[in-house]
């Protein structure tokens, strides 16, 4: 269940950027920008999930990285969809 809750806020905070990018640019290349800026700052914020799951929940880092690659993809894809998207446009 926490997995889902992280992957979805991801595609929230993705939903941000991608509302910031409509705000400062308005235009398609703002919008890709945007989600390409997403990507590093998800991969942050993914490896911090990690860290709290090793060093609070217990778990050991090979029981944690398949949920490291799982919480970071889902997202990270609808990003890059979105900049295939706004790069069509």
């Amino acid at each position: 269940m926490h997995m889902l809750m992280v992957i979805a806020g991801g595609i929230v905070l993705l939903c941000v950027f991608v509302l910031f990018g409509q705000l400062w640019g308005g235009t398609t290349p703002a919008l890709a920008t945007a989600a390409k800026v997403f990507i590093p700052v998800w991969l942050i914020v993914s490896v911090a999930n990690l860290w709290v799951g090793v060093n609070r929940a217990g778990y050991t880092v090979a029981q944690e990285l398949p949920i490291l690659l799982v919480v970071f993809a889902v997202p990270a894809a609808v990003a890059a969809i979105a900049i295939w998207q706004f790069a069509r446009s």
